[in-house]
């Protein structure tokens, strides 16, 4: 048995009806020219009983461990759909359904689903299929889930009879933490890295007097219709966008891409909240996943997150991307100064009445952060199942009672392929958020052709 970190259970803890904590990934793949029976071949080929290897055949016992299941049974994990019209409408209204679904706790907390017959993605290109995989917070954060998606792909065309992603073997070096970890030395980390979490506190505390616009505090999210009770019905909307788009604004304003992606959401967030007329006076705050991991392992959580002034109150589109500039670079060089256990301590004592609010639904309209927004690491290098090539990979996240809204877009070649998950109850007109992205990118674009 292998014991739950920290984070492992507090994704257990904030799971209820209304919000799963699972990670989901949409993946959408040509078929080879002139191959007609490709899925169903692909499905016959993975519905033989395979057993899966770690991390999808851990199963809880007692809600704080990790044991091997014993009763796998593959057809509680992969399921087939055959789409009727095979438009993008039609395969977002069912993924939509499925990312609902929490996943069962008496089985390995994974789902893949296998999505068929959905249209070209433009008249004369290939016939394309889609794969839909869920997989629990507590087993694995975002980039772990990429990473292991990714080790299921081969690299070319050629390469055929890969083995499905939950029956692909980990090398050792990949385990995280190692199975035998015992919960002393977790706590005995915990307790020396303390000091150093509380040093970094007073440190924000001495800045924040000395009016640091940029350092946010915990209670500095205002108010927003972002933040309130939601319910359990979901809306995913995707949208690939040319990723060179966004380095030559980063570029042009000597900012990091990641900067400008961030800029442009506040800037369609911005444009969305004046839409319901419900913009807040102050700075709508982004809660920014960051990646810790210093290796190449693909399980485990391994995250934290910076919060990220977004600018929403500047109609001046280029203050708004020096604020999340300024605001970014002050998160990363506190994680630059802590190790990842004084990281675990200083979320917990900045944001732990957060997180209690968060597990109880207390107060969901008073938030320590308006929305979680996540950079998904993808591959520069092209990804084939098989033999079909993968276009797109568009990441699906969770949502809380009093987040309403999560935007998550994933990096993979020459794109950046947008994920919308929202509570279409609590946010009405939503739909309309990517096309608010795609007019805030044509507004920096000018930006920065103006400034050439």
């Amino acid at each position: 048995m292998r014991a739950l970190s920290v984070v492992d259970l507090l994704f257990l803890l904030f799971e209820n009806s209304k919000q799963p904590m699972h990670v989901s990934g949409l993946c959408t793949f040509e078929i080879p020219v002139g191959d007609e029976h490709f899925v169903s071949r692909l499905m016959s080929e993975i519905n033989t009983e395979i057993l899966p290897n770690f991390p999808f055949n851990q199963v809880l016992y007692r809600q704080i461990f990790w044991q091997v299941s014993e009763d796998f049974q593959l057809h509680h994990h992969c399921q087939y759909h055959k789409l009727t019209t095979g438009s993008n409408d039609e395969l977002m209204t069912l993924i939509s359904r499925i990312h609902e679904r929490p996943l069962e706790r008496s089985r390995p907390l994974w789902s893949i689903h296998i999505i068929d017959h959905l249209a070209p993605e433009s008249d004369g290109a290939p016939k394309r299929f889609a794969l839909f995989l869920k997989i629990h917070h507590a087993l694995a954060d975002g980039v772990a889930a990429m990473r292991l998606f990714q080790r299921s792909l081969a690299q070319t065309a050629y390469e055929k009879n890969m083995l499905p992603v939950w029956a692909m073997k980990l090398k050792k070096s990949t385990a995280l933490p190692p199975p035998d970890q015992p919960w002393a030395k977790h706590i005995s980390e915990q307790i020396k890295s303390l000091a150093p979490a509380c040093r970094e506190l007073l440190v924000n505390f001495s800045q924040k007097k000395q009016q640091n616009r940029h350092l946010i505090s915990s209670f500095d999210a205002p108010k927003s219709i972002l933040n309130q009770r939601i319910g359990t019905a979901r809306h995913l909307g995707i949208r690939a966008f040319d990723k060179a788009r966004f380095v030559t604004i980063a570029k042009r304003f000597n900012v990091s891409t990641n900067d400008a992606l961030m800029a442009v959401c506040g800037h369609a967030l911005r444009a969305y909240l004046l839409g319901q007329n419900a913009l807040p006076e102050q700075s709508l705050v982004a809660f920014v996943p960051v990646s810790l991991r210093d290796n190449d392992s693909s399980v485990g959580n391994r995250i934290s997150f910076t919060p990220t002034l977004l600018g929403t109150e500047h109609d001046d589109a280029i203050m708004r991307l020096h604020d999340i500039h300024h605001s970014m670079k002050l998160g990363k060089e506190r994680f630059e100064r802590l190790s990842w256990s004084a990281v675990i301590n200083y979320t917990a004592l900045s944001y732990g009445w957060a997180g209690l609010n968060l597990a109880t639904r207390a107060y969901p309209t008073k938030q320590a952060f308006n929305l979680i927004i996540s950079n998904v690491p993808g591959d520069d290098m092209p990804l084939f199942l098989n033999g079909a090539k993968l276009t797109g990979i568009y990441p699906a996240s969770v949502l809380f009672d009093g987040q309403a809204l999560n935007i998550s877009f994933c990096n993979y070649q020459n794109r950046i392929d947008f994920g919308i998950t929202a509570c279409q109850t609590a946010l009405p007109n939503i739909e309309i958020l990517l096309d608010l992205i795609e007019d805030a990118l044509q507004v920096y674009e000018k930006l920065a052709t103006d400034q050439a």
